[in-house]
């Protein structure tokens, strides 16, 4: 049990950390880019939902990986899933931090004195929550004297953390407001 204690206390160390960051810094535009997109946010949106289905990709993988699809892997699967694991890992890096620079992490009321919609708190909070399930999983890959549990479980948490904050944004944005457009058309 000590090498998932042990990531449990990493993760909740880096999620508190990342929470602790985005409520102290002053959001700003500056340092961000839009990749041709009209708004940081539209680029976010488009980020967020090829990150979500390399998520669903993943849990796909790993079942098919481990035998739970009934139809035996190909050799090449275990390569693919690392990749579109990485893929997505540093999708979510760069979005998260477009999130935490330009828009930190509100909570309670907005500098206007409007108050935070819930969906912003939860999603904030979500986001920290991702990366931290982030090192717990890496750390279930890593490990060799893990139980067998832990790699799926840790998994399954990450996957359950990020499919909610892709919701929680991406979802709720698409939903609201439709596909973004880039900044030339």
């Amino acid at each position: 049990m000590a090498a998932p204690l042990a990531a449990l206390t990493a993760g909740a160390v880096v999620a508190v950390l990342l929470g602790a960051f985005g409520k102290v810094h002053d959001p700003t535009l500056s340092g961000t880019t839009t990749l041709g997109f009209r708004t940081v946010i539209a680029m976010k949106v488009v980020l967020t939902v090829v990150i979500g289905v390399l998520a669903v990709l993943q849990v796909l993988g790993a079942l098919w990986l481990y035998g739970k699809l009934g139809i035996a892997a190909p050799r090449w699967l275990g390569t693919a899933h690392r990749i579109s694991g990485t893929t997505a890992l540093l999708l979510s890096v760069f979005v998260a931090y477009h999130c935490l620079w330009a828009l930190g992490l509100e909570t309670g009321r907005f500098h206007d004195g409007t108050p935070v919609p819930v969906r912003t708190v939860v999603h904030g909070v979500l986001g920290c929550a991702v990366f931290g399930a982030v090192v717990v999983k890496v750390v279930a890959v890593r490990s060799r004297r893990a139980p067998g549990w832990f790699l799926p479980v840790a998994g399954g948490v990450l996957f359950a953390l990020l499919i909610a904050a892709v919701l929680t944004s991406a979802g709720w944005y698409l939903s609201t407001h439709g596909w973004p457009s880039t900044g030339g058309y």
